[in-house]
């Protein structure tokens, strides 16, 4: 049976040394083909200012320098799925590899570090928003990009798609007229930190189709009205459906009433993602099925708790979790209440 196991981790150039290590070191070639696979997670450990000069797409961020590592791998990345982690040359993620595996994380590492991977002519990108890919069920990639607060940028079949773009909130800027026009914008509603005129006319050219709701439409004076209950299919192989967004809590209700708002399922190809927008745990979610992907919010009074996103979570019970819209609330918990709900729990830095 070794024998077997050891045939398979060469086949994608995986080794490990028994005795000595307790992870599997992948070359270039393996290693590519490892997280191009699904129930992988790509870690980068090196430094801030190493991951800005270049990193490999799609990689979450933690410096393993940091004392408390350990404790914001815990916090980000759940402990059923690989990390396949590298830094420059292949010796900071070897040890970073050891730490992982001994909270409980199965790890692979990239031998040579991005230096390798670079000298393979592999493609490295300077974008510093974490990105997030997953393929549809007819296996075309999409690409999820954490920009600010509740802005999402999605990369689908060559086509661009905003939700809620916002130019400024902050001290952070995002710099629209770098990115390519979208070709459809999805606003939830007329607060400022959702609806942006100036982002929205950024991102707007003759192909651009803008969706929201009435009174964004109404402000902008054009757009593509849809009320909760609305669906439409806009491209081929891509539908939308408008779903309640709103406040329940008393004394919370002025901030987003009851029919106002929208909460959004994007259907691409049939991966199903829900984006909640501001909203509490509400009713309506019961009616919300097969979701792949979910966007929910958490921060009171506006929108969640922690216990309320916990809730809405397991009402429901998409594949994968993205808690958004967070601001200064701590979102730490949640992956851990989450943890024996079969729920992919993934904290990204969106603020």
């Amino acid at each position: 049976m070794k024998k077997i196991i050891t045939c398979v981790l060469a086949m994608l150039g995986l080794t490990t040394a028994c005795g000595h290590q307790n992870y599997n070191d992948a070359d270039v070639q393996g290693f590519a083909e490892l997280i191009a696979g699904p129930d992988v997670i790509l870690l980068d450990v090196r430094t801030a200012e190493e991951f800005a000069e270049g990193h490999i797409e799609g990689a979450v961020h933690i410096n393993q320098a940091l004392s408390d590592f350990i404790e914001q791998v815990k916090a980000k990345l759940p402990t059923d799925k690989t990390i396949a982690v590298y830094c420059r040359s292949g010796k900071r993620s070897a040890s970073a590899a050891g730490r992982l595996v001994t909270a409980g994380y199965k790890c692979v590492n990239l031998k040579g570090g991005i230096m390798a991977w670079k000298e393979a002519g592999l493609p490295v990108t300077t974008d510093t928003y974490e990105v997030d890919v997953f393929k549809t069920k007819g296996g075309n990639t999409v690409k999820f990009h954490a920009l600010v607060h509740a802005t999402i940028r999605i990369e689908y079949n060559s086509l661009e798609i905003m939700i809620d773009p916002v130019a400024k909130l902050g001290n952070k800027i995002i710099d629209y007229a770098s990115m390519p026009k979208a070709d459809y914008i999805f606003v939830t509603h007329e607060h400022f930190d959702h609806f942006d005129k100036e982002a929205i006319q950024q991102l707007t050219d003759d192909k651009t189709q803008l969706i929201t709701n009435k009174r964004c439409a109404e402000i902008l004076d054009f757009g593509q009205v849809m009320n909760n209950g609305d669906k439409m299919t806009i491209a081929e192989d891509i539908t939308i459906e408008a779903v309640p967004a709103y406040n329940n809590t008393e004394g919370h209700t002025q901030f987003h009433p009851k029919g106002r708002d929208n909460g959004f399922i994007l259907t691409l190809d049939g991966l199903r993602i829900y984006i909640a927008g501001d909203t509490e745990d509400i009713p309506e979610m019961a009616d919300i099925k097969d979701i792949d992907i979910a966007f929910m919010p958490c921060n009171q009074p506006y929108t969640m708790t922690p216990t309320q996103l916990v809730k809405a979570a397991k009402t429901v019970k998409p594949k994968v979790l993205f808690p958004y819209h967070y601001g200064q609330t701590d979102i730490s918990s949640i992956p851990f209440e989450l943890k024996e709900s079969g729920i992919d729990v993934r904290i990204r830095h969106y603020e």
